[in-house]
């Protein structure tokens, strides 16, 4: 499931997650199957729903944890949706191989 997670982009890798704002705390969760079956990381914010205040939690969240710039990582898809894709720029081949790296790091992959 976890290949599923990280999609090769024409600018990076792109990147399925579920966000829950309004959360008790910032963490990349779990990763789990979507309705369709495909791999999502789930992710929570404490930031409010409102504004793209949570979405920017979410890039802010990305940044640290995946010690990136800000402006490697945005939003591609979903900006009023729960569901959501992120971009990570950069070279895909690199990406995937230190993307895979740092998940298992975090404890997100087996």
């Amino acid at each position: 499931m976890a290949t599923d997670l990280f999609q090769p982009h024409a600018e990076g890798v792109q990147l399925a997650v579920r966000l829950t704002p309004k959360a008790a705390k910032d963490k990349l969760d779990r990763i789990d199957q979507d309705a369709d079956g495909n791999a999502r990381l789930r992710v929570t914010v404490t930031a409010v729903p409102e504004n793209g205040k949570a979405n920017a939690a979410l890039i802010k969240l990305f940044s640290k944890k995946l010690r990136l710039p800000k402006t490697s990582i945005r939003l591609i898809a979903g900006d009023l949706n729960r569901n959501k894709t992120i971009l990570i720029e950069g070279a895909p081949d690199e990406l995937l191989d230190a993307l895979d790296a740092k998940f298992r790091e975090l404890g997100l992959m087996g």
